[in-house]
């Protein structure tokens, strides 16, 4: 008799596992077919900057390229936004020959080219709720000891605030130098933007920005301006965005004469992702020409190359080049830096 029982439920366990099995097996998948015959199976994520992303339970996330795709099709539902500002929320979606295809609540079906697809789940201020914060603070250093001692630190932070409409961005700089026990390097630079976006990726804002540099006879510069924008590219494989306006400009040295003047601004921000990776190439270009003394320009140029360590560390190589044809006697027009940084983003 025990025995009997012992059987059966035995039979009942294995039922109940049978049946849960064959439930999960029966979730709903999302499938997309490449155009070499491959077939991938997931959860479909996320689509931007010409990119699929799926969540595969066999090869993590991947990441798939539109032209790569020969059919999608989604059995979840997702948020389409389209490149004209029109939004399809928590509908299937399909792809078919680069046909985007969206079903309506009523079972009617809309097709589209898949160059009006912009984002697929994209994120809530990017639907108008909201800003996303970003922003990067990092530190480079070096110790040199024997016949002379030399300490070096660099910091830097960055924080934007991205909405649909606008963006508030503030940077620092500075750097901090001693050899043998003497301060031979002071100087911080703090800059403060805010950018109303228009139509067509232009938009316009405000900027503020005050420096000094105790070594290079510069007590305090402070500017405020005006300008105009222009996102020309936006892709992570290649974004451009470049500014042009005008600024009222006030110098104060601690020897040379005190001057104020009108100036033109401009900024020049460049990045990619060419590499893969993780990894950015970056140029960041600012520049201020005095508009009394034509010949009085200056300049502040970026090059590096960062990559992700651990979590949200980053590294990066970086070099800084800093031309004021302006600058005090006995002060180089041109300065030099080159250093390898670390930092935390988020």
């Amino acid at each position: 008799m025990v025995g009997k029982k012992l059987a059966l439920f035995v039979v009942l366990v294995c039922g109940i596992l049978t049946t849960a099995v064959a439930e999960e097996s029966a979730v709903p998948q999302d499938e997309i077919l490449l155009k070499n015959g491959s077939r991938v199976i997931g959860t479909v994520t996320a689509s931007r900057d010409g990119v699929v992303t799926i969540e595969t339970g066999f090869a993590g996330t991947l990441s798939i390229k539109n032209e790569e795709i020969q059919s999608m099709h989604t059995e979840g539902n997702l948020v389409v936004q389209m490149a004209d500002g029109h939004i399809f929320r928590d509908r299937p979606i399909t792809i078919e020959d680069e046909i985007f295809v969206v079903t309506e609540g009523n079972g009617d079906q809309l097709s589209y080219p898949m160059a009006d697809v912009l984002i697929v789940n994209p994120e809530p201020w990017e639907l108008g709720d909201g800003y996303k914060a970003s922003g990067l603070i990092s530190f480079a250093w070096a110790l040199e000891r024997g016949n002379s001692d030399t300490d070096e630190l660099d910091y830097s932070l960055e924080s934007i605030w991205r909405s649909l409409e606008d963006r508030y961005t503030i940077r620092m700089a500075g750097e901090i130098d001693e050899a043998n026990d003497a301060e031979i390097a002071d100087n911080w630079k703090v800059i403060g933007k805010y950018d109303y976006f228009l139509e067509d990726r232009w938009y316009t804002g405000v900027n503020a920005s005050a420096e000094q540099d105790q070594f290079a006879d510069l007590d305090l510069r402070y500017y405020v301006g005006v300008y105009l924008g222009r996102q020309f590219y936006t892709e992570s494989i290649f974004m451009l965005e470049a500014e042009l306006g005008l600024a009222y400009v006030n110098e104060d040295f601690s020897t040379a004469p005190d001057q104020d003047y009108p100036g033109a601004n401009w900024s020049v921000r460049i990045s990619s992702d060419y590499l893969g990776g993780g990894t950015n190439l970056y140029m960041n270009h600012d520049a201020i020409w005095n508009l009394d003394t034509t010949t009085d320009i200056i300049l502040n140029t970026a090059l590096g190359l960062s990559f992700p360590l651990l979590g949200n560390l980053e590294a990066a190589a970086e070099v800084l080049y800093e031309y004021d044809s302006g600058a005090v006697a006995g002060i180089e027009k041109l300065d030099e830096t080159y250093n390898f940084r670390i930092g935390y983003t988020w």
